[in-house]
């Protein structure tokens, strides 16, 4: 039993993983026999690992069809969107809150960490690079670590994967029109001054503006 708990443990973190870079497109099928053979995993496993992505909204069953990833829409980025700034404001003021030296510590190291990541790859930087994502990802957790609700950080951590589905598929288009700009500074800076107002004010809009482009080149994305 616990050597299924394992695998399934592990084939849901491949499967997720693929899912929110892009690899695993919107829509596309997860025909049991060919995801196991795929992943290397056998029928059981696979099926508890599919079954927690559909928990999570990342893959839909559907009686008739099985299982399949979740597709994409407007609505749902809008929706999406809104619900994550709603939640980043309550997480993010409670953070600054409550969190101690350690938490600031915390949140530096994650910023010093993502800053040594370049964003681009490639001998003429012309190829986006996956090592950011981690590191990105760190970053934001950081943020909202020293709030005391465990639960408002779980859903925020979900919708920050949910969102990074959106910006994967578009990542071409969302960094050229953004540039390099690096709008984590001065958002850690709001953090640490302990500057609630500004911090949730400049977190909003670097949500938002993300979502302002996707929505504009919808075209391209859907068709991607």
């Amino acid at each position: 039993m616990t050597g299924n708990v394992t695998i399934a443990s592990a084939a849901y973190q491949q499967v997720r993983a693929d899912i929110i870079a892009g690899r695993l497109t919107p829509g596309a099928k997860l025909r049991i026999r060919d995801v196991c053979q795929r992943y290397e995993v056998s029928i059981t496993p696979m099926r508890e690992a599919l079954n927690r992505l559909a928990s999570e909204q990342l893959v839909v069953l559907n009686d008739q069809r099985g299982f399949a990833v979740s597709g994409i829409s407007r609505a749902q980025l809008e929706e999406l969107t809104h619900t994550r700034v709603w939640l980043n404001d309550v997480a993010l003021r409670r953070s600054i809150e409550f969190g101690d030296l350690a938490w600031e510590e915390h949140v530096l190291l994650s910023y010093h960490r993502l800053a040594r990541v370049p964003r681009y790859a490639g001998a003429d930087d012309s190829e986006l690079n996956p090592d950011w994502d981690p590191p990105h990802r760190a970053f934001h957790s950081a943020l909202n670590a020293a709030c005391p609700s465990r639960w408002i950080c779980g859903y925020c951590d979900q919708l920050f994967d949910q969102s990074s589905r959106y910006r994967n598929l578009s990542r071409a288009i969302v960094m050229k029109e953004r540039g390099d700009l690096d709008e984590h500074r001065p958002i850690m800076d709001a953090v640490i001054a302990r500057d609630a107002d500004s911090a949730v004010a400049l977190m909003t809009r670097h949500v938002t503006e993300t979502t302002k482009i996707l929505l504009d080149r919808w075209s391209d994305i859907a068709g991607a």
